[in-house]
């Protein structure tokens, strides 16, 4: 890598941790600003929902733009946005201006996160491309990880603090990224060289009729379902837990802290030998096994400290699974980084609304009715990803 290209992945990174700390940070409040504001659980729920929504509709969108107009300024503009949004937040106790908040704040997640990936997958050989997903998936889950904490800490001076201190840190996210990282033009586009006797392949050139090939699709439909299995495992799993095994508040912590660390040393020290070792669609094949596996282990565990492995065996695969389809979507046309980079996010969105919906409605009928159903569609995953065939000539 050249300097320039390695401070754009550096810049990258410390962007998408400082927005997902900042992220992090308002978890441990908004149930606060609920009581304090006498919102109803469905003011909640419609201020998700708006945020998916807004994600979902701008993703294919704004990343079909930033094709065209370059990454940079469409990640600066959103992280920007994002600071606006907390800000907004921080200032306001209306409800029309939270809804709002939320609205600007799914906007500039579109802009930023699959924006920064495509222009990571831009600058990276094919060989570099794992390693430096990797890394901005750990910066992802960093951010997250370490929010809580801090927001915690940050609302005992008052409940409004982590959200100026969230604003802030988009502000300053914005300013360095204008500063420090280079124009699309200044950085050297890497030069993909055929390995010794391989004859020159017909890449993908750039359009919509590139994404209609059947691994595309394939790939799309895994990434629906992944993030509708993740969030429908994640979203009610602390209530399962707590109802089932009398999981306290520590125990669950305890188990997310791990889970936490794993992911980071995973996706930091693993992930790249993991893609050069299975390459990518077995290595999918394997995270959707090993999901599927850990979420039939807690439907029939009888401890907690089964259900502790079993939930870190899931949330292990997932963490890797995203990154591995991401990886391999980037791979497959030369110039469609930010429309691909940008429907992965819309899909995942999609995955992320439908998934607690329908989770907190099977548990109210019953406690394992969730784990089955979201069982039952990682079946279906695993056995759907042996379709995924990759020919030399869909590698951009």
């Amino acid at each position: 890598m050249t300097g320039k290209v390695k401070r754009a992945i550096l810049i990258l990174i410390l962007s998408e941790f400082l927005v997902c700390l900042g992220i992090g940070l308002v978890i441990p409040v908004m149930p606060f600003l609920r009581n304090q504001l006498h919102l109803s659980a469905f003011d909640m729920g419609v201020m998700t929902a708006l945020f998916s929504f807004a994600q979902f509709i701008t993703s294919p969108i704004i990343g079909r733009i930033s094709d065209r107009v370059g990454r940079k300024p469409i990640i600066a503009i959103g992280l920007a946005l994002y600071a606006v949004s907390e800000i907004l937040f921080a200032l306001t106790n209306l409800l029309g201006m939270f809804d709002f908040a939320r609205v600007i704040g799914g906007i500039s997640a579109a802009m930023v996160t699959p924006t920064g990936m495509a222009l990571a997958a831009d600058i990276t050989t094919k060989r570099q491309r794992a390693k430096v997903i990797g890394w901005l998936s750990a910066a992802f889950s960093g951010g997250l990880i370490l929010g809580p904490g801090i927001g915690g800490i940050l609302a005992g001076f008052s409940y409004k603090t982590p959200f100026w201190f969230a604003g802030a840190l988009g502000l300053l996210s914005t300013i360095a990224l204008l500063i420090l990282l280079p124009k699309d033009s200044e950085i050297e586009k890497p030069t993909q060289i055929s390995a010794p006797g391989e004859k020159p392949t017909n890449a993908m050139n750039g359009d919509w009729h590139d994404l209609l090939i059947k691994p595309v699709i394939l790939l799309f439909v895994l990434i629906l379902v992944s993030s509708f299995g993740l969030q429908g495992f994640e979203s009610i799993y602390s209530l399962f837990v707590n109802q089932v095994f009398h999981f306290s508040i520590a125990n669950i912590a305890l188990v997310l802290t791990l889970n936490g660390l794993i992911s980071l040393f995973f996706q930091v020290m693993l992930f790249d030998r993991l893609v050069i070792y299975f390459k990518e669609t077995r290595l999918i094949r394997i995270c959707f096994l090993f999901a599927l596996v850990g979420t039939l282990w807690i439907i029939f565990a009888h401890s907690k400290i089964e259900v502790i492995i079993a939930t870190l065996l899931v949330f292990t695969a997932f963490d890797l699974l995203r990154p591995a389809i991401t990886t391999l979507l980037t791979k497959l046309s030369a110039k469609n980084q930010g429309l691909i980079n940008g429907l992965n996010m819309s899909l995942t969105s999609v995955g992320n609304v439908i998934g607690p919906l329908m989770s907190g409605a099977l548990l109210d009928m019953n406690t394992h009715y969730p784990y089955v159903v979201v069982a039952g569609f990682l079946a279906i995953s695993y056995f759907l990803a042996f379709a995924v065939k990759i020919k030399p000539h869909h590698i951009a």
